[in-house]
């Protein structure tokens, strides 16, 4: 009997320990496409947020968030020849499913210039329409989720049911974007005007 269940025991170790170097093994081979899907998916999404911009240049490390459930996850400044057209960052926060990933674009005239959700776990069909093409909170404009926080100012309230429209049946996911785009603003906002104070302008 003992000896059926050392048998037992080694075997499903070594099943165990096989599974492990098989998923090494797919990981290792897998992470370099990975990576470089994700960094064609970053460039497009900062032409898109900046499409005069001919240069991005890594920022990271020189931005501060004042609010610890938000973190900067990457900043890059858009210039065009020697002119700062404003800076894009990358932050993670809390929604409804999990962290959600978003990269906000600032202006240097202290407006959100866009939003763009990276990653979001929440509810497919209801938070989850805050990344649908085809979800509009104005369907009269076509404005989906995200489109509302365009040509916003930093200061403006950021308050969902007031001057953000909330997705339906989503509160949650809504107040956590929300939050997310008005800190990242907010920290972007202060790293444009220190920039350009310090002459990078």
């Amino acid at each position: 009997m003992k000896k059926d269940i050392l048998k037992l025991g080694l075997t499903l170790a070594m099943f165990a320990a096989g599974a492990c170097v098989a998923l090494a093994a797919v990981y290792t081979v897998t992470k370099p496409t990975i990576d470089g899907h994700e960094a064609r998916n970053l460039q497009a999404s900062l032409n898109d947020l900046f499409p005069d911009a001919d240069t991005f240049t890594d920022v990271d490390g020189t931005l501060t968030m004042d609010d610890p459930s938000v973190r900067v996850a990457g900043a890059w400044k858009a210039t065009k020849g020697n002119a700062v057209l404003g800076i894009a960052i990358k932050t993670i926060g809390k929604s409804y499913g999990g962290d959600a990933s978003t990269l906000v674009g600032v202006g240097i005239d202290r407006r959100i210039v866009g939003l763009r959700i990276l990653t979001l776990s929440d509810t497919p069909g209801l938070g989850a329409n805050a990344t649908s093409p085809t979800y509009f909170v104005d369907k009269s404009s076509g404005t989906t989720f995200p489109g509302q926080f365009v040509g916003k100012l930093v200061t403006d309230p950021f308050e969902v049911k007031n001057d953000i429209v909330a997705i339906t049946a989503s509160t949650i996911t809504s107040k956590a974007l929300t939050l997310i785009a008005k800190r990242a603003g907010e920290a972007g906002s202060a790293w444009l005007e220190a920039a350009i104070a310090g002459g990078q302008q």
